[in-house]
């Protein structure tokens, strides 16, 4: 008998899915040492080493609004969309509080970590070790999915609205069909207040 929506959402774990899992490998065999689901200033991060003042982040594509991978639910809508928003807020918070207090914070989708495990075991690697290139290539920008308009009836490509993790004010529009495959992407005007269905 296939579980329903609510007891899969209930195995997901918080912790050691596989894309972390496979990055501490790499971090391990490249020497680095660090301390797993460990508290920082502002909250719990997926590896911690606090001495360098470092923070890596997992992000899952469903629950942090990856711009390649993330499927908008079509039951409970309102509750999904929320949760999304308040998922993306605390990321925000999180990262940018980390920045002022002097830590390098390193954000992976764990899609990125299942196709390039090297470039981004290279990312916290910089982070590590304070280079310049590692701590510019941290910070680059980061699109976070924040809503989905879909289409009356569900007919036609649906409307992501993504913002920048580090800066809300920039943010862009693509429309995507249902799987999240782009149809097309363009920068959006200054926000304007959406109407939410």
């Amino acid at each position: 008998m296939a579980m329903s929506r609510s007891e899969q959402m209930a195995h997901v774990g918080r912790r050691d899915t596989a894309p972390e899992r496979a990055l501490r490998r790499e971090l391990w065999a490249r020497g680095l040492r660090y301390r797993v689901d460990a508290k920082t200033p502002v909250g719990r991060a997926d590896i911690v080493h606090a001495g360098r003042r470092v923070a890596v982040f997992v992000d899952g594509c469903f629950w942090h609004g990856c711009p390649r991978h993330y499927v908008a639910p079509r039951t409970r809508e309102a509750f999904w969309r929320a949760k999304l928003k308040g998922n993306v807020e605390r990321d925000r918070r999180q990262t940018l509080e980390l920045e002022e207090a002097g830590w390098r914070v390193v954000r992976l989708w764990s899609c990125e970590l299942a196709r390039d495990l090297d470039r981004c075991a290279d990312l916290v690697t910089g982070a590590w070790s304070g280079s310049r290139s590692g701590a510019s290539l941290a910070r680059e920008r980061r699109w976070h999915v924040v809503e989905v308009a879909t289409p009356p009836g569900g007919l036609g490509p649906e409307r992501r609205y993504l913002e920048d993790l580090r800066d809300p004010r920039r943010h862009r529009v693509v429309e995507a069909a249902h799987d999240g495959t782009p149809v097309s992407s363009r920068p959006s005007t200054p926000r304007r207040s959406r109407t939410r269905r």
